[in-house]
């Protein structure tokens, strides 16, 4: 997923050839992220800045380096920890001027540039699927596990428009939700 996000994000800003990688440092699946991201950059031509943060007081150290390292895009990786943090963490990116793309719709619909991920609303109506099934005698362990196989991409014109970015046509065909 955060390779995608990343080809995402430099289809969103084409002359960024600095991005910035923002991982959750407690998060056991940050390697993994980081590791998909490094395997996809020099695909993108694009230099990566890795940061590790992982409560609030990190991220005001971490945009000063986006900022000192001269970063021209942000790419927030999963983790519930940014979640949570969502509304700072968008607004650090509009502070500093930095085209960022997140996971989940929230970052977008709270004045983020673009989101990618799982659509939590399917993920949501499954787990009522399941519940569903288990209060109907089904015992759990004779569920089969499922994984959302719906995915969402979600642009924010009103935040790309006070960045300077120009969302090409073909990225608005892409996607689910356009902000205006």
């Amino acid at each position: 997923m955060e390779a995608k996000r990343l080809g995402l994000l430099h289809e969103l800003v084409p002359k960024a050839t600095t991005i910035a990688v923002l991982i959750d440092a407690n998060n056991p699946a940050s390697e993994i992220q980081l590791r998909d991201v490094q395997e996809a950059a020099p695909r993108l031509g694009v230099e990566l800045v890795v940061l590790r943060a992982n409560v609030e007081s990190d991220f005001a150290p971490v945009f000063a380096t986006l900022v000192r390292q001269r970063a021209e895009a942000l790419l927030v990786c999963s983790s519930p920890v940014f979640h949570s943090w969502r509304e700072q963490l968008v607004a650090l990116a509009a502070r500093h001027a930095v085209p960022a793309i997140y996971e989940w719709r929230d970052f977008p619909a709270i004045g983020g540039l673009a989101s990618y991920g799982t659509s939590l609303t399917d993920a949501f109506r499954q787990a009522g699927v399941y519940a569903g099934r288990i209060l109907h005698g089904t015992k759990p362990a004779d569920l089969p596990s499922v994984q959302t196989i719906k995915f969402e991409f979600v642009i924010n014109l009103r935040t790309a428009k006070s960045l300077g970015v120009t969302i090409s046509d073909n990225l608005l065909s892409l996607a689910d939700e356009v902000i205006e």
